[in-house]
């Protein structure tokens, strides 16, 4: 997909962070976008900034809702339609949260909040908004549709465990749509970046009620802790620029960085080493190496208890969780 001018872009997890950046460069680019979000403010705000960024306030449209739902879901594709007229032209989803504990601490609540907004929510996107792409655009004009995920789909989680599997399963997703759209005219693209400057680390503060009981440490400290490194990370806009770059030149895959082959390169040798005992005990090494690295710039993450277990779970390994308080 190379010509975005006059089309059609609806993008989740629009109100902020990584998908409000795709917003912006999407929308000077000369797209219509549709922002959705969950949080009603957030997209308030949203389309401020985006018209003091140069896009015209028709050319915007918000959209508050829980993409975990499918029904509303459907309504807010219907809703793209009888504003602007068609369905997408371009899908990007970028909704995501994460939590951070042991894979042993987590529980059901843990894998169904974050699975529900990182793995079914863009199948729910896909599942919504392919078949109006394909009958509308089909054989006719180009469309695409993207996902954000992380160099976490390439990787072990240990203490990310929901989020670096619902990812790679995207991942996986997007190149079996990448395939199966090719004959229509279309495409897909997945984004796998590591730290962004967003807000997910707040996403704590946004978990349903009804799934609220997790098995990690979460704290006002483990999300202040979140909020400092993700303050760090790749700007919005240049990370949305090289999503545009990838689906300008039909490409699968986009990791945002100088040298993504040897990237790629880095995780897939760490799957060779699962394959031997040799590559095994490679591995070992190599993990007691960065043990050895890491030390030193663990002192705030200890103090926050950050990616520890609750204190409770008399079955994690006491290393792993925070110290009961008597």
């Amino acid at each position: 997909m190379k010509n975005f001018a006059g089309k059609i872009a609806f993008i989740t997890g629009g109100a902020s962070g990584a998908g409000l950046g795709q917003a912006k460069v999407f929308g000077k680019a000369g797209m219509r976008v549709a922002i959705a979000d969950i949080r009603q403010e957030a997209l308030d705000s949203a389309v401020e900034e985006l018209v003091a960024y140069g896009i015209k306030r028709e050319n915007i449209l918000p959209i508050q809702v829980d993409i975990t739902d499918r029904t509303a879901y459907t309504a807010a594709a219907d809703k793209v339609e009888e504003v602007f007229g068609g369905p997408p032209h371009l899908l990007i989803q970028t909704a995501g949260v994460n939590s951070f504990g042991p894979a042993e601490a987590s529980t059901f609540d843990d894998y169904d909040w974050v699975m529900g907004v990182c793995l079914h929510a863009v199948v729910n996107g896909l599942v919504i908004f392919v078949p109006r792409m394909v009958k509308a655009y089909g054989h006719k004009e180009e469309f695409h549709v993207a996902a954000t995920s992380s160099m976490g789909a390439f990787m072990a989680g240990p203490t990310t465990a929901p989020y670096s599997a619902a990812k790679a399963a995207v991942n996986n997703l997007i190149y079996s749509y990448n395939e199966s759209l090719k004959p229509y005219g279309g495409g897909a693209t997945v984004l796998c970046p590591g730290n962004i400057n967003s807000n997910i680390g707040e996403a704590e503060k946004y978990r349903p009620a009804h799934l609220r009981n997790t098995g990690y440490n979460v704290t006002d400290k483990t999300i202040d802790l979140l909020k400092s490194i993700h303050a760090q990370g790749m700007d919005p806009i240049e990370l949305a620029n090289h999503l545009k770059a990838g689906i300008e030149n039909d490409q699968p895959l986009v990791i945002p960085y100088p040298n993504p082959e040897q990237m790629a390169r880095q995780q897939h040798e760490i799957i060779e080493n699962y394959c031997t005992p040799e590559g095994v005990k490679r591995l070992e090494e190599m993990r007691r190496q960065m043990e050895e690295r890491m030390s030193s710039f663990r002192g705030g993450y200890e103090d926050a208890g950050f990616g520890k277990a609750r204190a409770d779970l008399d079955w994690v390994d006491p290393s792993k969780k925070v110290a009961a308080q008597h």
